[in-house]
Formats: structure tokens, C-alpha cells, sequence
């Protein structure tokens, strides 16, 4: 960190309501609590009991409002000269005539004047993801965020919540991807600044299991997602099934055919336990991530024990097993 520069500390929701505001404002407590000078600088326009109760416990610069724009008022906040503003809403554009185009941009500023800032933003903000979030969830935000400055966050924090919806869980995913994305370029970062080569390889090895009968695409381009963030490898392996209908082994090669598209290595494997032999395959390839559809309990899933799905999460002890809910075929 550049002498006399503040620290970042972003706290990154991947939907409204999961947390991050309550969050940092508690986080600002706890800091006044020991002693540092903590103060707010903006507010949510609409915020919850809790938040407004959280509010309660903070010393607050007023945001100017320029015509239906809150603008934060940075020349109040640099004469009082906090150690610590908290800035709750990042993706805000600024009206014409401000000093900056954007909020993230006065937020940067602060930081760069000396004053560390924490603030909240939602995945949909982020300017790079917008097609990615459009085609998930049908709309588009107008104020962004470029993700070149999220990576400049000396510390990212995901406000994370269970999302039950399959919608939500993408945007959950991806979330946490670009979370770690932000660790692993600060990690690349320090270790370029202090000579130390990076001595290991491929950091994720994901394999994704085949069937007639699962929703290949959607878990396929998720391992796809993490696999390439990740600079890993994608292993799309099917068992083979005995005496497949017409219909199953036309499914069988259409799901095939997305696995080559999406550049996985695909490979097909033979055995009487095709957990036995998943779990097999993914131990002589380190494969660290089992990605499985829930819809797959039909077919060769039945001829194993009740909760096939459970066996599998048992025997992969240190790999992540994760299910895709997925309606049946």
C-alpha cells in the first residue's frame, strides 16, 4: 500500500437484502468502539429499521443533492479528515458539473487523500458482468462499477446469505468467483512484488458428471466459470449405462456435444459402481470440485444405494461435491 494512501474494503452482495449494509455499519461500530474515528458519509435512500437503528450509533456527513442525485460531499468529509468513512451504495453516477463522473471515483479519491473507505455494492453493478446478469435475470442496471477497481479493494468481503432460487444461486456463484478473483490477483500482486515465484500449477480440477438425463449446459458452463477463473481444468465424464433407451442415448450425445463445445475433457469410464468409479477417476486426476445435476437420482442413480447423493459427498472426503437442483427430463 502506497505511503499515505487509504485502505478499501468493499463488502460485494449478489442481491439486494442479503446483509452487506447491516454489515459495514456494524463493522464501523466495532471500530468506534476501540477508538478509531469512524464517520458516514452515504446512505441507501430507502434503508430498514435495523440499519436505521445502526445509524444511530454513527456521526454522519449529509450527502449534497444535485437536482434527484445524492452526491457524496467530499470536501466536508477531507475538512473533517476521518480515519474511516462508510460509503453504503458504491454504484452511483454523479450529476454533470461534479468533480467526478461516478462515486466510485470520489470513493477513490478519498482513499488516494489518506482516508480508508468501506463500502457496499451488488454483483449486478458490476460493469463487466452486465451481459452475464441480463441474460440470468432479465434486467440491466444504468449505474455501474468497473470491475478494475474492485480489484483494487485491499480487502472484499461477501455478504452471503443461502440462495434457494436457482437464479440466485448463479448470482451467488458468481459472487464468490469474483471475490476470488480479487484474492488471487492481490496474491499474484504480492508475490511479484517481493520476487517470489509462483511454483504451482493448475489450481482447480473440476469434473462434471454426465448423464442422459441432466441439464448438462447449466452445470457444464458453471464448471466452465470456475474452471477459467481459476486458470483449472474441466473434466465432463459419463459411466457407461447398459441397455440405454433411444431417447437416453440421443440426450446421452447431445449432452456430450456441449461438453466438447465448452472445452472439456471428456471421458468415458466403464464399471459395475459408478460412484466407485467417479470417485476413483476424480482421485488420480486431483480433481478438488464434483459438480453433479439433482435430477440425476433417475437412471443409473437408482441402482445405487438410497441416497446416492450422499454416498458420493461421503466418499469424496477433500473434494467439494456440489448439487445443481435441476428439474427432471
Amino acid at each position: 500500500m502506497p505511503e499515505g494512501r487509504g485502505r478499501l474494503k468493499v463488502f460485494l452482495g449478489y442481491a439486494s437484502g442479503v446483509g452487506k449494509s447491516a454489515r459495514m455499519f456494524e463493522e464501523g461500530s466495532r471500530r468506534r468502539t476501540r477508538g478509531e474515528d469512524v464517520v458516514v458519509g452515504a446512505v441507501q435512500p430507502k434503508s430498514s429499521a435495523e440499519i436505521e437503528q445502526l445509524l444511530l450509533k454513527h456521526e454522519i456527513i449529509p450527502t449534497r443533492n444535485v437536482g434527484a442525485r445524492s452526491v457524496i460531499d467530499i470536501t466536508a468529509i477531507l475538512l473533517r479528515r476521518p480515519q474511516v468513512v462508510l460509503i453504503d451504495g458504491l454504484a452511483y453516477d454523479n450529476p454533470p458539473g461534479s468533480a467526478h463522473d461516478a462515486r466510485w471515483q470520489d470513493v477513490a479519491a478519498l482513499v488516494n487523500a489518506g482516508i480508508s473507505v468501506i463500502t457496499s455494492v451488488n454483483l449486478q453493478y458490476v460493469a463487466e458482468l452486465q451481459d452475464e446478469i441480463a441474460a440470468i435475470t432479465g434486467k440491466r442496471t444504468a449505474d455501474t462499477v468497473p470491475k478494475s477497481f474492485l480489484e483494487q479493494a485491499d480487502e472484499i468481503v461477501i455478504a452471503d446469505v443461502p440462495a434457494e432460487e436457482p437464479r440466485l444461486s448463479r448470482l451467488r456463484e458468481m459472487t464468490m468467483l469474483l471475490a476470488a478473483e480479487v484474492v488471487e490477483r492481490q496474491l499474484q500482486a504480492y508475490l511479484h512484488s517481493h520476487g517470489i515465484e509462483e511454483v504451482w500449477g493448475t489450481q482447480e480440477r473440476i469434473l462434471v458428471c454426465i448423464t442422459p438425463r441432466s441439464n448438462a449446459r447449466q452445470v457444464l458452463e458453471s464448471g466452465k466459470r470456475n474452471a477459467g477463473r481459476f486458470h483449472g481444468e474441466l473434466f465432463a465424464v459419463y459411466v457407461r449405462q447398459p441397455k440405454l433407451s433411444a431417447e437416453d442415448q440421443m440426450a446421452l450425445e447431445k449432452n456430450l456435444a456441449i461438453a466438447v463445445e465448452l472445452g472439456a475433457q471428456v471421458e468415458m469410464l466403464e464399471g459395475q459402481d459408478s460412484v466407485d468409479v467417479l470417485i476413483r477417476f476424480a482421485r488420480e486426476r486431483g480433481v478438488t470440485q464434483i459438480f453433479i445435476g439433482h435430477s440425476m437420482r433417475r437412471g443409473w442413480w437408482n441402482q445405487l444405494r438410497a441416497n446416492p447423493v450422499e454416498r458420493l459427498i461421503d466418499s469424496a472426503e477433500g473434494i467439494d461435491v456440489r448439487v445443481f437442483p435441476q428439474e427432471p427430463r
